[in-house]
């Protein structure tokens, strides 16, 4: 049976944007009813105007969360505002308080307990006293690098270790990915930017205690190693341009360890001019597992599929702080 929910979006950058163009896509399934942004260029301007649509959506972003929550009464609100949980939490409190399920891209809540267990904590409590649930979703983390992996254990007797390779090309993505993984500066600037904790992929750690949770395998010790991918050629991309020399993005890897036996590797490339972009993740199971996925999933437009597919998993969820193991597979959503 079709249902139909109504959805407020929070956060408009990059990824917000791409989300609401998918929302309005799937009229009959998706109903737009707030748009909740702090950047006074979108403020007060209608979605079309955002978007570069032609007719009026009705839709006005606005700043005051607090307000659109209290008008339109969301089903659900899809929240792309930042990678980082202790930054925007109370946004997600915010949302449950008015009787919103929420379902974010924020990196961090894809597995919280570890890094923040008090705000876990707190906002399971909110969620589960409003009667709502909050989902952490999205490419990596929240499929690429847990979810499928998981997946691909469930045709396996016994699963002895899993290694997962991800290697993308930056260079096909938006600006601020490119950013995010340093193309263009130098290597003493990455050495800089590594320093203060706040840069590379945010997730790898997240990935391996979402995977060991879901096997029930005990993770005692996580290395983690952030590594810059120098350009060994000029490389162009619609943003900028990598020089010879310089950084073109991260190798970033992280292992699981149960006292000394390496159960899980992960191991990120996401650099400009990648020339063997990929997915790949090989379960050494009982029968082993050999995914590859040619091309790689695409981080952008697969990141917004998450996010909207994800509506009904996180609608009919129990109340609470969930993550995508603890749901329904993800699958497309309002496709016809």
């Amino acid at each position: 049976m079709s249902r139909t929910f109504n959805v407020v979006q929070f956060g408009i950058g990059p990824i917000g944007q791409s989300c609401l163009k998918t929302i309005l896509s799937k009229q009959g399934h998706l109903n737009l009813v707030g748009v909740i942004d702090i950047d006074p260029a979108k403020v007060g301007k209608d979605v079309s105007e955002i978007m570069g649509l032609d007719a009026p959506t009705g839709v006005i972003v606005s700043a005051d969360a607090e307000a659109v929550l209290s008008s339109t009464k969301p089903d659900v609100v899809v929240h792309t505002t930042s990678s980082f949980l202790a930054r925007m939490y109370d946004q997600l409190i915010l949302c449950a308080r008015h009787g919103a399920n929420v379902v974010s891209s924020t990196e961090e809540l894809s597995w919280p307990y570890d890094r923040h267990p008090e705000i876990s904590e707190e906002l399971d409590k909110v969620a589960k006293e409003n009667g709502v649930s909050i989902l952490g979703t999205g490419v990596n983390p929240g499929y690429a690098m847990d979810a499928l992996a998981l997946m691909a254990t469930g045709v396996c007797n016994d699963v002895r270790s899993i290694t997962i390779n991800r290697e993308v090309d930056a260079g096909l993505r938006r600006l601020p990915l490119q950013q995010k993984v340093g193309a263009g500066i130098t290597e003493a600037e990455f050495a800089e930017k590594k320093a203060t904790g706040m840069f590379g992929h945010i997730g790898l750690v997240e990935s391996i205690r979402m995977v060991a949770a879901g096997l029930g395998w005990n993770i005692d010790r996580i290395e983690e190693h952030l590594d810059p991918v120098v350009s060994t050629k000029e490389v162009v991309t619609p943003y900028l341009t990598v020089k010879e020399g310089d950084v073109a993005g991260i190798h970033h890897h992280a292992y699981g360890y149960d006292g000394d036996e390496l159960l899980l590797t992960l191991d990120l490339k996401m650099f400009v001019g990648a020339e063997n972009p990929r997915d790949a993740v090989l379960v050494d199971g009982d029968p082993p597992m050999d995914l590859v996925v040619r091309g790689g999933i695409f981080g952008d437009t697969a990141t917004v599929a998450t996010l909207v597919n994800g509506i009904p998993q996180v609608f009919d969820a129990a109340p609470g702080l969930k993550t995508v193991k603890d749901v329904p597979l993800v699958r497309a959503f309002g496709t016809r």
